[in-house]
């Protein structure tokens, strides 16, 4: 967590540095913004993704958003056996390790009263792209 920590901090401190020095090519900024360090220019999104993220308070305290995806066993089950990965899942995996530690992390959030916009995921990918992108954009107007 420290590393991912660091990462962060390192881009609030000045994202466009950032992208740069992490190879990232973002033609947007190219395109809208002078060539400058500023930090202040323009508006920046960082994603973070995972549900353990909502365990670990430091990190809590620098996302300005956070939303969770709640899904349901069967739901969940059948998503991650359709995946394919270089190494597949060994047998059990998921009962055995992914689901519990999803419960887990979801009570240690809900116990911390962890402040997080519950989204269904059962929703298609366009829907909670939708709902996400939606609220970022409204928010992005306010600041502006």
């Amino acid at each position: 967590m420290d590393a991912m920590m660091s990462t962060i901090h390192a881009w609030i401190e000045n994202p466009v540095k950032f992208e740069r020095s992490h190879g990232v090519n973002n033609t947007l900024d190219a395109d809208i913004l002078p060539e400058s360090n500023d930090k202040d220019e323009g508006i920046h999104i960082l994603i973070v993704e995972g549900f353990l993220l909502y365990t670990y308070g430091p990190l809590i305290d620098v996302l300005n958003q956070r939303y969770f995806l709640s899904i349901p066993y069967e739901d969940c089950k059948k998503r991650r056996c359709s995946r394919n990965y270089t190494v597949p899942d060994p047998p059990g995996l998921f009962d055995g390790h992914v689901w519990p530690m999803y419960l887990k992390h979801k009570k240690i959030m809900e116990d911390n009263n962890v402040d997080v916009v519950q989204l269904n995921g059962t929703k298609s990918k366009d829907e909670l792209f939708q709902t996400v992108y939606e609220k970022i954009q409204n928010d992005i107007v306010k600041l502006l």
